[in-house]
C-alpha cells in the first residue's frame, strides 16, 4: 500500500464512520472500484483507532460528565433517574450505553466471519445502502422531534443498541441505522447522531481490541501511522459537519447519497 492510499482510505473511514453512509461499505468499495489489494488487517485495526480517537477527542466533555456522573451515583448514592437542567445526560447515561454496546458486540463476535467474506457483496452492499438509507429519509420526515439526550432511557438503549447490530452487514452504516432508531424514538436529530457516536466509542474500541494480536504480529508502520492520523482528521471534522448540519437540515441528503451510489456500484458491478 502507498502513502497515498493511506490517505485515501483513512479520510475514507473517518468521514463515512462520522456520516450514515456507511464507512465497511466504502471501504470495500474503495479498492473495488480502483483495483487496489485487499489493506489487511492491520490497517482496518489502525483505521478504527483513528474514528476512536476522533469520537472521545470531540466528545471528551460529554465523556466527562457521563464518567462523573456514574461516580458519583456511585460514591454518592444519586437517583438514577434525576435530572437537572445543568446535565446533557440522565446519571445512569455509562450504564446505558454499556447496555447498548451488548447487541453489536454479540453480532461483531458471532458473525465476523461472514462479515468480513460473504457480506462484502457489491451488490448486497448496493441493496442495503438503499434499503437503509430510504429507511432512515422516512422515520426522520415523519417521527416527532420531542425528546432530548436527559430522556436516554434503558429502553432506549436496548432498541438502538438493537439496531447497532444490524451494522454488522457493509452498506448499512452503524452511525445510520441508530440515527434511525433514535428518531423512530422521538430523539430529536443532534440527540439520535450525539448518541450515536457515544455508542460508537465502546463498539470500536471492542472491535479494534478484538484484532490487536494479529495488529502487533504485523508491527505498527508508517502507513498504519498515516492511517490513523488521517481518520482521526476526517472523523473530527465529519462529526463537526454532521451535528451542525442537523441543527437546521434533515438527514435527507444523505438518502440520496445512498441511493446514487447504490446505483453506481450496480452499474459498475454489470458493465465488469
Amino acid at each position: 500500500m502507498s502513502i497515498t492510499q493511506s490517505i485515501i482510505l483513512g479520510l475514507i473511514q473517518g468521514v463515512t464512520e462520522a456520516l450514515p453512509i456507511s464507512s465497511s461499505g466504502h471501504l470495500v468499495l474503495t479498492p473495488y472500484f480502483f483495483g487496489w489489494q485487499d489493506h489487511g488487517l492491520s490497517f482496518d485495526v489502525a483505521l478504527h483507532l483513528g474514528t476512536l480517537i476522533a469520537v472521545l477527542g470531540y466528545f471528551w466533555r460529554d465523556w466527562w460528565e457521563i464518567i462523573n456522573s456514574f461516580l458519583r451515583s456511585i460514591f454518592k448514592s444519586l437517583p438514577t433517574n434525576q435530572k437537572s437542567s445543568h446535565l446533557k445526560y440522565p446519571h445512569h447515561a455509562f450504564w446505558l450505553i454499556i447496555l447498548g454496546t451488548i447487541p453489536g458486540a454479540l453480532a461483531g463476535f458471532f458473525l465476523d466471519d461472514l462479515a468480513e467474506n460473504v457480506f462484502r457483496n457489491p451488490l448486497l452492499i448496493a441493496t442495503t445502502l438503499a434499503v437503509f438509507g430510504l429507511l432512515l429519509y422516512l422515520v426522520d420526515k415523519r417521527m416527532p422531534l420531542k425528546l432530548d439526550s436527559r430522556d436516554l432511557s434503558i429502553k432506549s438503549a436496548i432498541i438502538i443498541g438493537s439496531a447497532q447490530a444490524l451494522a454488522i452487514i457493509p452498506g448499512t452504516s452503524r452511525s445510520g441505522i441508530t440515527i434511525t432508531a433514535g428518531r423512530f424514538l422521538g430523539f430529536d436529530r443532534r440527540t439520535a447522531a450525539r448518541f450515536s457516536f457515544l455508542l460508537s466509542a465502546p463498539i470500536i474500541f471492542g472491535a479494534a481490541l478484538f484484532k490487536l494480536p494479529e495488529f502487533f504480529q504485523a508491527s505498527l508502520g508508517v502507513i498504519e501511522i498515516v492511517g490513523i492520523l488521517s481518520a482521526t482528521f476526517s472523523g473530527l471534522l465529519s462529526i463537526h459537519f454532521l451535528l451542525k448540519l442537523v441543527q437546521s437540515k434533515s438527514y435527507s441528503i444523505f438518502f440520496w447519497y445512498r441511493i446514487i451510489l447504490a446505483l453506481i456500484i450496480v452499474a459498475v458491478y454489470f458493465y465488469r
